[in-house]
């Protein structure tokens, strides 16, 4: 039996090209996942045992850092070093092109410390009119409700 394949009227955007066409978006995920930006940050200051960077990432776990780890050292950013002594000792490190990353996600994520109270603000802005627009609304269609 053959398989037909299927066409979809879907628009496509500039970024959703697959990861053939678009192989930076793989990365662009990688880098600035929940905790790829937190590896990079805390490798930028110095080499760490996986205890020691999970210990300092905090609240993650033990398999998404082997994965993220795995993932970033596979796109050439995290540098893995292996020791063969007893007890087995795994240091990981930032590569030339992981310090370069880790830098620029550094940036992003001191620009968003220092603009959080404007952040915050919008916030409140934003659902102070969401909230009056979802009150008149409301009361439109109660009006319109009465004869």
């Amino acid at each position: 039996m053959a398989v037909s394949s299927v066409t979809t009227n879907v628009p496509t955007g500039k970024y959703d090209l697959g990861e053939e066409m678009c192989p930076y978006r793989l990365v662009l995920e990688h880098v600035t996942s929940r905790w790829g930006v937190l590896v990079l940050i805390e490798l930028l200051d110095r080499p760490y045992r996986f205890s020691e960077l999970r210990r300092a990432i905090g609240r993650v776990s033990e398999k998404m850092l082997t994965q993220t780890l795995q993932t970033l050292e596979r796109d050439g950013l995290v540098h893995r070093d292996a020791k063969p002594v007893i007890p087995p000792r795994v240091d990981y490190s930032l590569t030339d092109l992981g310090r370069e990353a880790a830098e620029q996600v550094r940036a992003l994520a001191m620009w968003t410390a220092e603009r959080m109270g404007e952040v915050e603000k919008a916030r409140e802005a934003y659902d102070v009119a969401k909230t009056a627009g979802a009150g008149a609304r409301a009361g439109a269609g109660v009006a319109k409700a009465r004869p």
